[in-house]
């Protein structure tokens, strides 16, 4: 099976879906969508995701999966990537559950203005670099006695994690003051099959 995946390369929530990909070694086709330029909205693309977001993964001619996470948990499933005993999958859930709602909608949304958009002046940086840090703070205090986010082990926890918080400076977010997650970062880009999260700009 080779997976077909459509995405927008520096977005952070299509980056965790390549990098899930590759480190798993599974054949895929990216499909890069002009998401500015309106083509999430098309009719066409529509079919695909009615959401009318990124990404998506076809699985077969009949069958797509949204939302980067649930992909994830999808892509990840019998594989060393998502655990097998029961409490540390809750535990995998609930990272990525915080990511998605105390983590990504503040430094992802922080970092889409500044380097998408490129408005320096909007009205909600302020509080969205805010939240930033907030969930910095509670990922800087579990890191500070662990090696990864769960079991001790790297799994799409911490796929989910890094992708968005590697990338903090380009939120105005400093890490400076996170050397548990700073030494984190180092062990995600450390592990077999790493590929990069491809600049806006590039």
């Amino acid at each position: 099976m080779t997976y077909q995946v459509h995405g927008v390369s520096p977005s952070g929530n299509c980056y965790k879906v390549r990098l899930a990909l590759e480190q798993l070694g599974l054949p895929y086709v990216w499909h890069e969508v002009d998401m500015m330029h309106g083509a999430t909205r098309t009719d066409d693309f529509k079919k695909l995701n009615p959401n009318g977001k990124v990404p998506v993964l076809v699985i077969d001619d009949k069958t797509t999966l949204t939302e980067s996470d649930a992909i994830l948990c999808y892509l990840a499933e019998g594989t060393p990537l998502m655990p097998a005993e029961r409490l540390e999958r809750a535990q995998v859930l609930q990272w990525m559950f915080f990511e998605q709602y105390s983590h990504e909608p503040h430094i992802a949304v922080a970092r889409f203005i500044l380097q998408f958009q490129k408005r320096t002046d909007d009205p909600r940086l302020p509080e969205k670099i805010a939240g930033s840090y907030r969930a910095l703070d509670v990922m800087e205090q579990h890191l500070a006695t662990r090696t990864f986010f769960v079991g001790e082990r790297y799994t799409v926890a911490d796929i989910a994690l890094y992708a968005y918080t590697h990338v903090a400076a380009e939120a105005n977010v400093d890490l400076a003051r996170y050397p548990a997650i700073r030494a984190w970062l180092d062990r995600v880009r450390g592990q077999p099959r790493h590929v990069e999260m491809p600049g806006v700009d590039q």
